[in-house]
């Protein structure tokens, strides 16, 4: 997700979207140490998702 659509989202569609990236990092990184995913990149970039939605929900919190 791009950090323009993180801002436009609410505080609970954040909780959601972060609860859900989450279980999709944790996922591809099971499938990835079975056997190689065929785009490794993919790990980064949800990776990255999950800071920015975590960022997000922490500058909210602290305002």
């Amino acid at each position: 997700m791009k950090q323009a659509e993180i801002t436009q989202l609410s505080v609970t569609e954040l909780q959601e979207k972060f609860s859900e990236t989450k279980k999709s990092y944790a996922d591809l990184k099971m499938a990835h140490a079975i056997s190689p995913l065929e785009n490794p990149i993919q790990l980064r970039n949800v990776r990255r998702s999950v800071a920015r939605i975590a960022t997000e929900l922490t500058k909210r919190e602290i305002q």
